[in-house]
């Protein structure tokens, strides 16, 4: 892995350093895809498929243009749409929120556990139990997102779904990898999404991303839909798609990528050890899932408040240590979704985004670098 001088700033992310390590198997690749030319679902999709559907252990995987995109299929796969309230975490990115209402249905915020981050059972039952009382819509969907790596509680929430009739969708767009009761995600729910962002632990470079399903139907309409809707044929159409194809040559980057991928999630796993160990005294740092494995997507750790990460974050800019905030604003306060919120009280939510801040970590960060940071940290914090 790469190091850097410790005069130097720190890359957040450092993809040219991943590009030049693994330039050896990607080149072949890229050429490939040049060589023959089929730039739209060219074999290399087909492989990365098979090969993504066995890492994680489910039946099918289906290459689609992004992660959004991925979750938008899935929904229109059901028929979600006007009516329908679709529940999802308030503390995660606009993508999640922003597919239920292109449909034309309606997201319904449940608030997140304050230690993991991830969505709170507890008060998705009784976000549930609040929609069916107040009767004006159906309760069709749960969007659970594994956040910054870590997996959702699934097993407690297909609990509530079953009990609910709830379609089940799992957002895995940064946790692909992560592991849960001893199985990767992927087949926690009826479908799994997930993107290949260049900033994912599994990235593109450019837009990507892929359902997983073990049903054969579902697959199968997924296969339409991200191709308009065809049928056996291109030019035989049997309902509204969309154009959410998987490019070849992105294909082929993460074929590259997939060869490294589990040596890269051991490295983000011992950076992530260093973070805990040093830092663990001084601020909050990430509480685990139980029986799980993180993908370490993102690193982070709470303080005081809002004065104190701004304080945090520029004494870390001048040490050349890069920080950002994931997310300033819960879901329920974006001014996009401020008119579809019911009004209920998040919390941890609006306290999350107050007071985090995620911490580099990626598999081209050397030990030495991962030690420097928490160097500045702890100067800061004093």
């Amino acid at each position: 892995m790469a190091h850097s001088t410790s005069s130097l700033a720190i890359p957040f992310l450092d993809l040219k350093a991943q590009q030049a390590r693994i330039a050896h198997a990607l080149r072949p690749r890229l050429d490939a895809v040049l060589a023959h030319c089929q730039f739209v679902l060219g074999p290399e999709v087909a492989e990365l498929e098979g090969r993504l559907a066995a890492y994680c252990g489910a039946r099918h995987c289906v290459g689609v243009s992004s992660g959004t995109d991925a979750l938008q299929i899935a929904m229109m796969a059901e028929g979600i749409g006007p009516g329908d309230a679709v529940f999802l975490p308030a503390f995660t990115y606009t993508a999640t929120a922003e597919v239920p209402l292109v449909l034309g249905a309606t997201p319904v915020f449940v608030d997140v556990d304050p230690r993991t981050f991830q969505i709170d059972p507890a008060h998705l039952a009784a976000r549930v139990a609040e929609v069916r009382a107040a009767g004006r819509l159906r309760p069709r969907a749960l969007v659970g997102v594994d956040l910054f790596g870590q997996p959702a509680d699934w097993p407690a929430l297909n609990r509530i779904a079953e009990a609910e009739d709830l379609f089940t969708l799992d957002d895995c767009a940064q946790s692909f990898g992560a592991v849960l009761h001893g199985a990767r995600l992927g087949t926690q729910a009826q479908a799994t999404a997930t993107s290949f962002f260049p900033s994912k632990p599994l990235g593109a470079y450019g837009d990507g991303g892929a359902l997983f399903t073990d049903d054969d139907s579902r697959a199968a309409l997924y296969r339409s839909l991200r191709s308009h809707g065809e049928g056996t044929t291109r030019y035989q159409v049997l309902r509204t798609g969309m154009n959410g194809r998987l490019d070849t040559v992105q294909a082929a980057v993460l074929l590259a990528k997939l060869d490294v991928f589990d040596d890269e999630l051991a490295v983000r796993e011992r950076i992530a050890g260093v973070y805990d160990r040093r830092l663990g005294n001084a601020v909050t740092t990430p509480a685990r899932v139980p029986d799980s494995a993180n993908a370490w997507a993102v690193y982070s750790v709470l303080l005081l408040d809002g004065a104190d990460r701004a304080r945090v974050q520029a004494a870390l800019r001048d040490a050349g240590v890069p920080s950002a905030i994931y997310y300033p604003l819960p879901l329920h306060r974006q001014p996009a979704y401020a008119a579809h919120h019911d009004g209920a009280a998040l919390p941890v939510s609006d306290d999350l985004s107050a007071r985090i801040l995620a911490l580099p970590i990626h598999p081209d960060l050397s030990m030495a670098d991962a030690e420097r940071v928490c160097d500045a940290m702890l100067a800061t914090l004093g």
